[in-house]
């Protein structure tokens, strides 16, 4: 199976005049492609640290992290903002949506930063509005959207550059219970449509709709196991 991620003795500490704040102790994992993966944890546990490393936000103070073949823990800024454009969409509990563009144009925006030609970015931007079933609102801005559908488009603005990861932030941490049963389970036809996605939530029944739940706490790895449904299939 081909790694996605490589994680290898990660750890990361925050300095505080002489005093030493460890919040990663040594964190080793692998996530292969098309994988489901949820990230859980108390409160200090790590995980929103660790979730900044996957997705280049942040570098760690010593370990190794490769991402899709590229060795992300030793590069400098401008490499990692690059890799970061090409290899990871990112789905944040807040949409992040520019409220004066269209939902097709806030789909669009990362492919501006690629230097895609703007009729193709068009065209790329409604395949995935359709992916999120909301092709028929792309002329639509984010306040004649709801919040369910805003973070559709949040969905499609992640997956417009074809990422080799799909990173979500708590992505129905603003959405009532209907609402967030709907965007997973476009979570989950993205993962069976190829997608490899890894979830931060505190929320055990959103975690479960991953196939894999990898606990933190104090800073380690504290279990890592399948889910039910993916121990069944």
């Amino acid at each position: 199976m081909h790694s996605i991620i490589q994680l290898e003795n990660i750890r990361k500490s925050y300095f505080m005049g002489n005093q030493e704040l460890q919040v990663l102790k040594g964190i080793s994992l692998d996530i292969y492609k098309n994988e489901y993966v949820a990230l859980m944890g108390p409160s200090g546990s790590g995980k929103s640290t660790l979730m900044n490393i996957l997705g280049c936000l942040d570098s760690p103070t010593g370990g190794n992290y490769m991402l899709n073949g590229h060795r992300v823990s030793e590069m400098a800024d401008n490499d990692l903002a690059e890799v970061r454009n090409k290899e990871i969409g990112f789905v944040f509990q807040q949409f992040n949506l520019l409220p004066k563009l269209t939902a097709a144009e806030n789909v669009a925006l990362p492919l501006i930063y690629s230097g895609v030609p703007k009729k193709q970015r068009t065209e790329m931007a409604m395949d995935v509005l359709k992916k999120v079933d909301l092709a028929d609102r792309s002329h639509h801005r984010p306040n004649e959207l709801s919040g369910g559908q805003c973070q559709r488009v949040a969905i499609a603005r992640a997956l417009v550059n074809n990422p080799s990861l799909v990173l979500a932030d708590e992505p129905t941490g603003n959405l009532d219970t209907k609402t967030s049963y709907e965007i997973m389970n476009i979570f989950n036809k993205l993962q069976e449509a190829g997608n490899t996605i890894v979830l931060v939530t505190h929320e055990e029944d959103i975690a479960h709709y991953a196939k894999r739940i990898v606990r933190l706490r104090d800073g380690v790895i504290e279990s890592d196991r399948k889910t039910a449904e993916a121990v069944m299939s």
